[in-house]
Protein backbone atom coordinates (compact mmCIF):
# COMPACT_ATOMS: atom_id res chain seq x y z
CA UNK A 1 0.00 0.00 0.00
CA UNK A 2 2.47 2.47 0.86
CA UNK A 3 4.32 1.77 -2.73
CA UNK A 4 0.72 2.47 -4.18
CA UNK A 5 0.52 5.84 -2.56
CA UNK A 6 4.29 6.97 -3.31
CA UNK A 7 3.38 6.62 -6.75
CA UNK A 8 -0.26 7.94 -6.95
CA UNK A 9 1.91 11.54 -5.74
CA UNK A 10 4.62 11.06 -7.56
CA UNK A 11 2.05 11.16 -10.51
CA UNK A 12 0.32 14.05 -9.04
CA UNK A 13 3.61 15.93 -9.06
CA UNK A 14 4.49 14.90 -12.01
CA UNK A 15 1.11 15.96 -13.97
CA UNK A 16 1.61 19.84 -12.11
CA UNK A 17 4.97 20.30 -12.67
CA UNK A 18 5.58 18.89 -16.63
CA UNK A 19 3.88 21.31 -18.30
CA UNK A 20 5.98 23.57 -17.30
CA UNK A 21 9.43 21.55 -17.07
CA UNK A 22 12.54 20.66 -18.63
CA UNK A 23 14.43 23.89 -17.68
CA UNK A 24 17.85 22.68 -17.77
CA UNK A 25 16.97 20.12 -20.73
CA UNK A 26 18.80 21.72 -23.63
CA UNK A 27 21.72 21.40 -22.05
CA UNK A 28 21.65 17.01 -21.93
CA UNK A 29 20.05 17.61 -25.40
CA UNK A 30 23.03 19.24 -26.78
CA UNK A 31 25.83 17.63 -25.23
CA UNK A 32 24.05 14.45 -26.19
CA UNK A 33 24.29 14.90 -29.60
CA UNK A 34 27.50 16.05 -29.18
CA UNK A 35 29.28 13.07 -27.82
CA UNK A 36 27.73 10.84 -30.45
CA UNK A 37 28.87 13.12 -33.03
CA UNK A 38 32.80 11.76 -32.86
CA UNK A 39 34.96 13.19 -35.50
CA UNK A 40 31.93 14.81 -37.65
CA UNK A 41 30.15 17.96 -37.38
CA UNK A 42 32.59 20.82 -36.55
CA UNK A 43 35.10 18.83 -34.69
CA UNK A 44 33.47 19.99 -31.05
CA UNK A 45 32.09 16.83 -30.48
CA UNK A 46 33.49 13.60 -29.42
CA UNK A 47 36.33 13.28 -27.33
CA UNK A 48 36.58 17.00 -27.79
CA UNK A 49 33.22 17.44 -25.66
CA UNK A 50 34.54 19.37 -23.00
CA UNK A 51 37.60 21.25 -24.25
CA UNK A 52 35.06 23.00 -26.67
CA UNK A 53 31.96 22.96 -24.40
CA UNK A 54 33.05 24.00 -20.75
CA UNK A 55 29.83 24.48 -19.81
CA UNK A 56 28.40 21.10 -20.06
CA UNK A 57 29.11 20.41 -16.35
CA UNK A 58 27.74 17.00 -16.81
CA UNK A 59 29.63 13.79 -16.80
CA UNK A 60 30.23 11.64 -19.70
CA UNK A 61 27.35 8.57 -18.89
CA UNK A 62 24.87 11.67 -18.69
CA UNK A 63 25.37 12.97 -22.20
CA UNK A 64 25.71 9.17 -23.46
CA UNK A 65 22.02 8.74 -21.87
CA UNK A 66 20.73 11.99 -22.67
CA UNK A 67 21.31 11.22 -26.31
CA UNK A 68 19.33 8.16 -26.48
CA UNK A 69 16.28 10.39 -26.48
CA UNK A 70 17.79 12.75 -28.98
CA UNK A 71 16.13 10.28 -32.31
CA UNK A 72 12.26 11.54 -31.18
CA UNK A 73 11.25 15.02 -31.33
CA UNK A 74 12.44 17.59 -28.97
CA UNK A 75 9.18 17.63 -26.92
CA UNK A 76 8.55 13.86 -26.88
CA UNK A 77 12.44 13.14 -26.14
CA UNK A 78 11.86 15.53 -22.61
CA UNK A 79 8.69 13.86 -21.64
CA UNK A 80 9.95 10.29 -21.96
CA UNK A 81 13.31 11.47 -20.19
CA UNK A 82 11.30 13.29 -17.29
CA UNK A 83 9.29 10.39 -16.94
CA UNK A 84 11.72 8.11 -16.67
CA UNK A 85 13.30 10.39 -14.26
CA UNK A 86 10.21 10.24 -12.22
CA UNK A 87 10.46 6.52 -11.98
CA UNK A 88 13.96 6.64 -10.69
CA UNK A 89 12.81 8.56 -7.93
CA UNK A 90 10.23 5.72 -6.83
CA UNK A 91 13.10 3.18 -7.41
CA UNK A 92 15.42 4.89 -5.06
CA UNK A 93 12.46 4.82 -2.16
CA UNK A 94 11.84 1.03 -2.60
CA UNK A 95 16.00 0.96 -2.75
CA UNK A 96 16.21 2.84 0.48
CA UNK A 97 13.47 0.63 2.20
CA UNK A 98 15.19 -2.57 1.14
CA UNK A 99 18.84 -1.21 2.23
CA UNK A 100 17.18 -0.39 6.04
CA UNK A 101 15.26 -3.95 6.02
CA UNK A 102 18.69 -5.46 5.03
CA UNK A 103 20.36 -3.70 7.42
CA UNK A 104 18.21 -3.88 10.12
CA UNK A 105 17.91 -7.45 9.65
CA UNK A 106 17.90 -9.77 13.15
CA UNK A 107 17.53 -6.81 14.98
CA UNK A 108 13.78 -7.23 15.78
CA UNK A 109 12.45 -4.25 13.61
CA UNK A 110 8.93 -3.82 13.07
CA UNK A 111 9.14 -3.93 9.33
CA UNK A 112 5.13 -2.43 9.10
CA UNK A 113 6.99 0.40 11.41
CA UNK A 114 9.57 0.64 8.73
CA UNK A 115 7.21 0.56 5.60
CA UNK A 116 5.55 3.51 7.32
CA UNK A 117 9.15 5.36 7.90
CA UNK A 118 9.39 5.18 4.26
CA UNK A 119 5.94 6.04 3.14
CA UNK A 120 6.30 9.23 5.39
CA UNK A 121 9.97 10.18 4.05
CA UNK A 122 9.11 9.64 0.97
CA UNK A 123 6.00 11.80 0.82
CA UNK A 124 8.86 14.07 1.50
CA UNK A 125 11.57 13.58 -0.86
CA UNK A 126 9.27 13.09 -4.32
CA UNK A 127 8.50 16.51 -4.37
CA UNK A 128 11.97 17.66 -4.50
CA UNK A 129 12.95 14.62 -7.15
CA UNK A 130 10.45 15.97 -9.47
CA UNK A 131 11.94 19.65 -8.93
CA UNK A 132 15.08 18.27 -10.15
CA UNK A 133 13.81 15.23 -12.46
CA UNK A 134 10.64 17.35 -14.01
CA UNK A 135 11.44 20.94 -13.93
CA UNK A 136 15.09 21.39 -14.07
CA UNK A 137 15.44 17.94 -15.97
CA UNK A 138 18.66 17.09 -14.44
CA UNK A 139 19.57 13.60 -15.75
CA UNK A 140 23.05 14.33 -14.51
CA UNK A 141 22.02 14.69 -11.04
CA UNK A 142 19.41 11.89 -11.67
CA UNK A 143 21.41 9.11 -12.47
CA UNK A 144 24.16 10.59 -10.11
CA UNK A 145 21.52 10.21 -7.10
CA UNK A 146 20.00 6.67 -8.39
CA UNK A 147 23.25 5.28 -8.48
CA UNK A 148 24.31 6.59 -5.14
CA UNK A 149 21.34 5.08 -3.44
CA UNK A 150 21.91 1.69 -5.44
CA UNK A 151 25.70 1.69 -3.87
CA UNK A 152 24.19 1.91 -0.31
CA UNK A 153 21.84 -0.87 -1.14
CA UNK A 154 25.05 -2.87 -2.09
CA UNK A 155 26.74 -1.53 1.50
CA UNK A 156 24.23 -2.92 3.49
CA UNK A 157 24.54 -6.30 1.23
CA UNK A 158 28.37 -6.37 1.78
CA UNK A 159 29.33 -6.46 -2.26
CA UNK A 160 32.47 -4.79 -2.89
CA UNK A 161 32.38 -4.83 -6.23
CA UNK A 162 28.95 -3.30 -6.45
CA UNK A 163 29.37 -0.79 -4.07
CA UNK A 164 32.89 0.55 -6.07
CA UNK A 165 31.01 0.61 -9.68
CA UNK A 166 27.76 2.45 -8.35
CA UNK A 167 29.91 5.35 -6.60
CA UNK A 168 32.06 4.91 -10.17
CA UNK A 169 28.56 5.50 -12.31
CA UNK A 170 27.59 8.41 -9.79
CA UNK A 171 30.48 9.90 -10.16
CA UNK A 172 30.41 9.30 -14.27
CA UNK A 173 27.63 10.78 -14.43
CA UNK A 174 28.37 14.04 -12.15
CA UNK A 175 31.54 15.41 -10.38
CA UNK A 176 30.37 16.28 -7.59
CA UNK A 177 29.10 12.56 -6.57
CA UNK A 178 32.65 12.22 -5.09
CA UNK A 179 31.66 13.55 -2.03
CA UNK A 180 29.67 10.52 -1.49
CA UNK A 181 32.79 8.24 -1.97
CA UNK A 182 33.21 7.65 2.08
CA UNK A 183 30.60 4.74 1.52
CA UNK A 184 33.24 2.79 0.28
CA UNK A 185 34.68 2.93 3.99
CA UNK A 186 31.23 1.69 5.32
CA UNK A 187 32.23 -1.61 3.91
CA UNK A 188 34.47 -4.19 6.10
CA UNK A 189 37.84 -3.31 6.12
CA UNK A 190 39.25 -6.41 4.10
CA UNK A 191 36.83 -5.30 1.19
CA UNK A 192 38.14 -1.19 0.78
CA UNK A 193 40.67 -2.38 -1.90
CA UNK A 194 38.83 -4.47 -3.73
CA UNK A 195 35.97 -1.83 -3.85
CA UNK A 196 38.19 0.81 -4.18
CA UNK A 197 39.81 -0.17 -7.88
CA UNK A 198 36.20 -1.16 -9.22
CA UNK A 199 35.15 2.18 -8.19
CA UNK A 200 38.86 3.92 -9.69
CA UNK A 201 39.28 1.84 -12.76
CA UNK A 202 35.47 3.00 -14.05
CA UNK A 203 35.70 6.45 -13.56
CA UNK A 204 38.98 6.01 -15.28
CA UNK A 205 37.69 4.52 -18.06
CA UNK A 206 34.82 7.28 -18.30
CA UNK A 207 36.82 10.21 -18.03
CA UNK A 208 40.63 9.76 -19.03
CA UNK A 209 39.63 9.34 -22.43
CA UNK A 210 38.41 13.05 -22.57
CA UNK A 211 41.74 14.22 -20.84
CA UNK A 212 43.74 11.97 -22.89
CA UNK A 213 42.52 12.79 -26.61
CA UNK A 214 41.76 16.48 -25.87
CA UNK A 215 44.13 17.53 -23.12
CA UNK A 216 41.99 21.51 -23.21
CA UNK A 217 39.37 19.29 -21.39
CA UNK A 218 41.41 20.49 -18.28
CA UNK A 219 39.90 23.71 -18.72
CA UNK A 220 35.81 22.28 -18.12
CA UNK A 221 37.57 21.96 -14.28
CA UNK A 222 37.64 26.09 -14.25
CA UNK A 223 34.57 27.12 -15.42
CA UNK A 224 32.82 29.44 -12.82
CA UNK A 225 29.49 30.72 -12.59
CA UNK A 226 28.54 33.94 -11.08
CA UNK A 227 28.78 34.06 -6.73
CA UNK A 228 24.61 34.77 -6.60
CA UNK A 229 23.71 37.49 -3.69
CA UNK A 230 21.60 35.20 -1.71
CA UNK A 231 24.37 32.13 -1.63
CA UNK A 232 25.59 30.51 1.04
CA UNK A 233 29.21 31.53 0.33
CA UNK A 234 28.27 34.93 0.25
CA UNK A 235 26.46 34.97 3.58
CA UNK A 236 30.30 32.96 4.50
CA UNK A 237 32.22 36.27 3.50
CA UNK A 238 32.94 35.34 -0.29
CA UNK A 239 32.70 38.33 -2.25
CA UNK A 240 34.54 36.87 -5.28
CA UNK A 241 31.66 38.00 -8.70
CA UNK A 242 32.45 34.54 -9.53
CA UNK A 243 32.96 30.96 -8.44
CA UNK A 244 36.60 31.27 -6.39
CA UNK A 245 39.22 28.68 -7.58
CA UNK A 246 39.30 27.17 -4.40
CA UNK A 247 35.53 26.55 -3.85
CA UNK A 248 34.88 23.20 -5.85
CA UNK A 249 37.81 21.28 -4.24
CA UNK A 250 37.01 22.71 -1.21
CA UNK A 251 33.35 21.43 -1.50
CA UNK A 252 34.66 17.82 -2.18
CA UNK A 253 37.49 17.70 0.26
CA UNK A 254 34.55 18.93 2.87
CA UNK A 255 32.61 16.43 2.38
CA UNK A 256 34.74 13.40 2.16
CA UNK A 257 35.89 14.51 5.36
CA UNK A 258 32.79 14.51 6.75
CA UNK A 259 31.40 11.81 5.66
CA UNK A 260 35.03 9.67 6.86
CA UNK A 261 34.29 11.09 10.37
CA UNK A 262 30.51 10.27 10.33
CA UNK A 263 31.66 6.11 8.88
CA UNK A 264 34.18 6.52 11.49
CA UNK A 265 31.53 7.30 14.18
CA UNK A 266 29.20 4.48 12.83
CA UNK A 267 27.19 6.48 11.44
CA UNK A 268 27.41 5.66 7.80
CA UNK A 269 23.85 6.36 6.98
CA UNK A 270 24.71 10.04 6.67
CA UNK A 271 27.70 9.97 4.41
CA UNK A 272 25.12 11.15 1.47
CA UNK A 273 23.40 14.05 3.63
CA UNK A 274 26.58 15.11 4.89
CA UNK A 275 28.21 15.51 1.48
CA UNK A 276 25.12 17.11 -0.08
CA UNK A 277 24.95 19.76 2.38
CA UNK A 278 28.75 20.35 2.04
CA UNK A 279 27.96 21.44 -1.15
CA UNK A 280 25.40 23.58 -0.50
CA UNK A 281 27.12 25.26 2.10
CA UNK A 282 30.07 26.46 -0.32
CA UNK A 283 28.38 26.91 -3.18
CA UNK A 284 27.61 30.28 -5.22
CA UNK A 285 24.54 28.92 -6.77
CA UNK A 286 21.45 28.55 -4.87
CA UNK A 287 19.49 26.56 -7.77
CA UNK A 288 16.80 24.36 -5.66
CA UNK A 289 17.20 21.14 -7.73
CA UNK A 290 20.84 21.58 -4.87
CA UNK A 291 17.33 20.30 -2.41
CA UNK A 292 16.87 16.83 -4.07
CA UNK A 293 20.54 15.18 -3.17
CA UNK A 294 19.61 16.38 0.81
CA UNK A 295 16.43 14.89 0.43
CA UNK A 296 18.04 12.24 -0.82
CA UNK A 297 20.34 12.33 2.21
CA UNK A 298 17.64 12.85 4.87
CA UNK A 299 15.83 9.49 3.22
CA UNK A 300 18.56 7.27 4.08
CA UNK A 301 19.27 9.06 7.54
CA UNK A 302 15.27 8.62 8.23
CA UNK A 303 15.31 5.18 7.33
CA UNK A 304 18.39 3.45 7.78
CA UNK A 305 20.28 6.03 10.43
CA UNK A 306 17.71 6.15 11.98
CA UNK A 307 14.62 4.58 14.12
CA UNK A 308 11.95 6.39 14.81
CA UNK A 309 8.69 6.28 13.38
CA UNK A 310 8.47 9.84 12.15
CA UNK A 311 11.44 10.82 10.00
CA UNK A 312 11.50 14.05 11.00
CA UNK A 313 14.43 15.10 9.27
CA UNK A 314 13.06 14.94 5.93
CA UNK A 315 10.12 17.02 6.41
CA UNK A 316 12.41 19.24 8.08
CA UNK A 317 14.74 19.52 5.09
CA UNK A 318 12.08 19.90 2.82
CA UNK A 319 10.03 22.74 5.25
CA UNK A 320 13.68 24.91 5.46
CA UNK A 321 14.90 24.39 1.95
Amino acid sequence: MHLILLTAWTVLWFVVVEPHGGFSWHYLRTGGALIYQGDAGDGSGGLNLYAHHPELQMGPLSFLTAGLFNPFPEATGQLLAAALMSLLGLVIVVLAGRSAAHHFLGTGTNHQRLRQRVLIAGLAFIPMWIEVAVRFGHLDDVLALFFTALAVRAVTRGNPALTGICLALAMDSKPTALAFLPLLLALPREKWLRAGLWCAGLVALAWLPFFLGAPQSFAAAKFAIPNHPASALRRLGVGDPETPGWDRPAQAALGLALGSVAVWRGRWAAVVLLGANARIVLDPSVYTYYTASVLLGTLLWDVIGQRRLVPWWSWLALLIL
